[in-house]
């Protein structure tokens, strides 16, 4: 039952068994939710054309400044967009029009890369993946194999300072990129920077000599070089000027968050108390004394938007949208009064993580978010989906409900938490129908009943994953992204020699030894593959099983596609392994030039398309069709 508050005290956990929430864990998180005064509160109507209105006679005013008189219901012809709401008996209210479903066009399928671009890394990187580096491989992955799409990590803002944040999925900013991404030559200005740019180049491409990627130095070398194009004059320039206008005061509070963590540490709670609020007449005269700096930060999400779009020019780059935010970070010091405070987010209990997690997470509170006029979720959707063919919602459950931990509990102690999920998915449609963009949920995990229904009537695309399906990949549903693994699961190498359990072993974890020893004969059987085959073997028998997925997208990542054995992620082993700065073992020059990535292109377009030119660009095998033994075999239990 879910109560006023959006709480929900009865849950069903991953077994599928019925759990109850303590009365604590209730109390605690009533205190954080907190409740509404209703006498004047007048929230946001997230409807669709045509249909009927809670008033009589009013004017609806277009966000291009027409107006629109209706009575009763919204005419069918009202443009799709963020309106205003005039009744003429009653509060104005913001009013957003939206198709109700995604952007997908009709019958096209795909392939392509996930990628973590921080570890594709090329001899001109400075010892990170940058958008260089994802343009070199759109080109080539466009042009020679014939993919559709590029998966990438998140690559939003972080602190400018140091340490830098290695987790892609731990971000100070959802609406603002992280300048660590940029390749430097290539920023306007720099051609004059002289001597000195060559110097620091010289040391960031010698980092690429270790396989560990050491951000913070990369950074300090990057740093100091766009520092030194902006002072010999790289900020004059009238495309930045126009673009800096039209971005508003959002960048401005941004690149003035970058100042302050720059000048005060990166968590604002620690910071003077004057500059913890952002609408602080401190804050305001901070950006005055510190305006060349102000506009340097801002000046680098501008280069961040020219190297994205370039990139993106190509192919569809498919952007991920984290779950939450740093709660030390910009986004959670620009929107306090929606985030929840004492509480953070992660999951319960289930086969894979039998003491829950807890991401430390703010949510927003679903009733402020409301109040807002869900501008935080609006701006947060808009911003990851710019510049790109497609986004990835993480834990895309978490628009339905999400899992609440208070401060101080065990993750087994949380409880979930309701949201307004109708009109957040609504908004997701209108920024997917307005940027052109396909959208993918991940709906890995637990997933209540009724969700995967409702995201595909929304034209969300699923996620299904060979680890975890049942099924023979033929029998899989067409609205989907279908793939091997992900960044938080073994690879396929890893899991077929045995590396990546005794990678969890050493990091003090209590692998699911069972679980994966019945991917492993599944992949055997299905594969017809015998015991002691090569890794490269191995990684092309999977892909080819996932070719047999009717899928709208087939992914594979560029880690199975070099037989790499450590995946990017190993949830829980933080400190004890390089988590998110693994860079591939080979540089993107070696890549191209690599037979397996040809292989798995080939058996990923003849899935979709029957044999085409990559099929004679491979080496080893030449036919891609699956062998007659090639079933996916069915399972009681499924490894999950």
């Amino acid at each position: 039952m879910t109560d006023e508050w959006g709480i929900d005290d009865l849950y069903e956990d991953a077994a599928g068994q019925e759990q109850c929430v303590g009365p604590e864990t209730v109390d605690a998180l009533r205190r954080c939710i907190g409740r509404p005064d209703t006498r004047d509160r007048t929230t946001a109507m997230v409807t669709h054309p045509g249909r009927p209105l809670p008033v009589g006679q009013a004017v609806v005013v277009l966000e291009d400044g027409g107006e629109l008189h209706v009575d009763k219901v919204l005419p069918h012809d009202v443009p799709l967009g963020y309106h205003r709401l005039r009744p003429d008996d009653g509060p104005e209210r913001a009013l957003i029009v939206s198709p109700g479903c995604c952007h997908l066009p009709e019958g096209w399928r795909a392939w392509g890369w996930a990628v973590q671009l921080y570890a594709a890394r090329s001899a001109a990187s400075w010892g990170i993946g940058d958008l260089a580096d994802l343009a070199r491989l759109a080109r080539w992955s466009a042009g020679e194999l014939g993919a559709g799409f590029v998966l990438v990590n998140p690559l939003h803002a972080v602190a400018p300072t140091f340490p830098q944040q290695p987790s892609p999925y731990f971000p100070s900013s959802r609406r603002f990129l992280n300048p660590l991404y940029l390749r430097v030559e290539d920023v306007p200005g720099a051609a004059g920077a002289g001597t000195d740019l060559e110097h620091l180049a010289a040391q960031g491409r010698a980092l690429n000599r270790e396989r560990r990627i050491d951000r913070d130095e990369a950074w300090r070398l990057k740093l100091a070089a766009l520092e030194q194009i902006w002072a010999n004059g790289g900020g004059v320039n009238v495309g930045f000027e126009r673009w800096l206008t039209s971005q508003g005061p959002t960048l401005e509070e941004f690149a003035t968050w970058c100042v302050l963590a720059e000048r005060f540490g990166a968590g604002w709670r620690d910071w003077p108390p004057p500059y913890r609020l952002p609408a602080d007449p401190a804050v305001r005269q901070f950006r005055a004394d510190h305006e060349d700096r102000v506009r340097f930060h801002g000046w680098l999400q501008w280069l961040m938007h020219l190297q994205l779009g370039a990139a993106s020019s190509t192919l569809a780059v498919i952007q991920d949208l984290p779950i939450g935010v740093d709660p030390e970070g910009s986004d959670a010091w620009a929107w306090q009064d929606v985030l929840a405070d004492g509480v953070s987010v992660g999951s319960p209990p289930d086969e894979f993580n039998g003491q829950g997690q807890d991401w430390g997470l703010p949510p927003f509170v679903p009733w402020k978010l409301a109040d807002a006029g869900y501008q935080p979720f609006i701006d947060t959707i808009r911003a990851t989906i710019a510049s790109a063919g497609g986004l990835r919602v993480d834990h895309v459950m978490g628009l339905f409900r999400l899992w609440w931990i208070p401060n101080g509990a065990s993750p087994r102690d949380g409880a979930y938490v309701r949201y307004p999920s109708e009109d957040l998915l609504d908004i997701v449609a209108l920024e997917s129908h307005r940027a052109k963009a396909l959208v993918v949920g991940e709906d890995l995990g637990t997933v209540e009943a009724g969700v995967r229904e409702t995201l595909a009537e929304r034209r969300i695309l699923s996620y299904r994953l060979l680890w975890f399906e049942e099924d023979d990949p033929a029998e899989w549903p067409e609205p989907a992204m279908a793939a091997v693994t992900t960044h938080d699961l073994p690879t396929v190498t890893g899991l077929w020699d045995g590396t990546d359990l005794e990678a969890q072993r050493r990091a003090g974890l209590e692998p699911n030894e069972q679980s994966t020893a019945a991917i492993r004969t599944r992949l055997t059987t299905a594969g017809a593959l015998e015991d002691d085959a090569s890794p490269d073997a191995v990684v092309v028998a999977a892909h080819r099983l996932l070719a047999r997925a009717p899928s709208v997208l087939l992914s594979a990542t560029l880690d199975d596609a070099l037989a790499e054995p450590q995946r990017p992620n190993i949830p829980g082993a933080e400190g004890q392994r390089p988590n998110w700065s693994l860079a591939l073992p080979a540089s993107m020059e070696a890549f191209v030039d690599h037979p397996l990535p040809r292989q798995i292109a080939a058996a990923l377009a003849h899935g979709l398309t029957g044999p085409t030119s990559a099929d004679s660009a491979s080496t080893g095998p030449t036919s891609t069709e699956p062998a007659a033994t090639e079933r996916w075999p069915r399972r009681s239990d499924p490894a999950r």
